[in-house]
């Protein structure tokens, strides 16, 4: 009954949500693009194109971002399979499309429709499904199913308030995780819970987030921002959401250290105007950091890291009086934490679940995160534990927090130390993702050995 009440509602619900693609086209123009992939129309591949397809879905860029090390480890270990990669977001396919250019395939995934979802399964012709961390379709799962094509949930999380709601579902909810052909969970606690809800072969092999190694270009692009901009203390907010950044701006208005930069970037590119505007109106001073390094690009560090030419400087000096940088480029995250004395991690300070920690904690910058964490509980409490991180409760108190972090060196050279470490501490999940990957795939051509 929930089964055909849930595949009903679709049927209301997908005129509503191509109108929801169309307003949100308003500021981010590649939701009008592609919208009958989302119904199952899409190119598909040839019909004599035998080539093992493995599929991976990561809906945003997030989930597009912690996938490429796994990608680039399965393109290594089965150089004679095609890689299909699917997303629900525009900027998750546009990051898709800057990590992997032509070497993947790509577009969005259908509806959680019966019909969408078998054109979908019948153009590509997947010979392994992977679904990253919380993507729980039950129309998707059932068809794999059906057309026999292995679903696996890769890097699955499941916080302690996931689980309550899906519990809620009983029988029903045992179908839907019973119906992957296996569940590769990040942390004991994550598999405990899947299994409760009738998830099958749950192994715990780790966070592939780990392995995402920051770019060295990254790093040094973000060293030469930090020498443009002075020795004054330099803070960064990532990934911040909506409303979350007015109590980032308090914060900062509440610090009692002088003259200190904020660097300010936004999860999604579609706010940046609107953050922009929030800043003036809150009395900063802010320049947006493609105005601020768009005249010196042929001074940035190249691709291979290198450093500008002697006697060119890496970036135009950022004035005094430009008190917020906002973050508004894709892509360059690491280099924003590269140039910061300490991260505060967005998404924690309202309800909102928080964001990864791990690329700060890897680059060597101390993390401050707020109370909201239920999205990466264990990775938060591992680096707390490990001395890399510190949660705030509030504006008032991460205000509090980075006044005595500026006024203690030696504290924030530690922190950041120890998020080095915990960082190099935890990889090695994408290596152990491959080998239980690889028995789920038919034997490569002229080999006894699949990987």
């Amino acid at each position: 009954m929930l089964r055909a009440i849930y595949r009903a509602l679709w049927w209301l619900v997908a005129p509503v949500a191509v109108v929801r693609l169309l307003v949100r086209s308003r500021k981010e123009r590649g939701y009008r693009e592609h919208i009958g992939e989302r119904f199952g129309h899409g190119p598909g591949r040839l019909r004599d194109d035998a080539a093992p397809l493995i599929w991976v879905h990561a809906v945003s860029v997030g989930e597009t971002r912690a996938a490429q090390p796994l990608i680039d480890a399965l393109m290594n270990a089965r150089p004679d399979a095609r890689i299909l990669l699917t997303h629900m977001t525009p900027s998750g396919r546009a990051t898709g499309e800057q990590l992997f250019g032509a070497r993947v395939s790509r577009c969005y995934l259908p509806y959680d429709m019966p019909g969408a979802v078998r054109r979908f399964l019948r153009a590509w012709r997947p010979t392994l499904g992977l679904v990253m961390e919380t993507e729980v379709w039950p129309t998707l799962i059932d068809e794999c199913r059906r057309a026999q094509v292995p679903l696996v949930l890769t890097n699955a999380r499941m916080s302690a308030r996931s689980y309550r709601r899906a519990a809620k579902f009983g029988a029903a909810a045992r179908d839907v995780f019973g119906g992957f052909s296996r569940v590769l969970a990040q942390s004991p606690s994550d598999a405990e819970r899947l299994t409760a809800l009738g998830a099958r072969q749950v192994a715990v092999l780790g966070n592939l987030k780990f392995d995402m190694a920051t770019p060295p270009e990254l790093v040094a692009r973000g060293r030469a921002w930090r020498e443009a901009i002075g020795t004054r203390p330099v803070w960064v907010a990532a990934s911040t959401r909506e409303n979350e950044e007015a109590l980032v701006l308090q914060a900062f208005a509440a610090m009692s250290k002088p003259g200190a930069l904020l660097i300010l970037v936004p999860r999604h590119p579609q706010r940046f105007d609107e953050v922009e505007a929030l800043v003036a109106k809150s009395g900063f001073t802010c320049v947006r950091r493609t105005e601020w390094v768009a005249a010196s690009a042929a001074s940035a560090p190249s691709a291979d890291g290198a450093a500008p030419a002697a006697g060119q400087p890496a970036a135009p000096v950022l004035p005094h009086s430009v008190t917020v940088l906002l973050g508004d480029s894709m892509g360059e995250l690491g280099a924003y934490y590269a140039a910061s004395d300490v991260a505060f991690i967005g998404g924690s300070l309202l309800p909102l679940g928080g964001q990864n920690l791990i690329e700060a904690c890897a680059v060597g910058t101390p993390v401050l995160i707020g109370p909201h964490v239920f999205n990466f509980t264990q990775a938060t409490a591992d680096a707390v534990a490990a001395g890399a991180a510190q949660q705030v409760a509030d504006p008032a108190d991460l205000a509090r927090t980075l006044d005595a972090l500026f006024a203690d060196n030696a504290r924030r050279i530690a922190m950041g130390a120890a998020g080095a470490a915990f960082a190099a501490r935890h990889r090695g999940a994408t290596a152990r993702t491959v080998d239980v990957l690889s028995a789920l795939l038919p034997p490569a051509a002229g080999s006894d050995d699949i990987r």
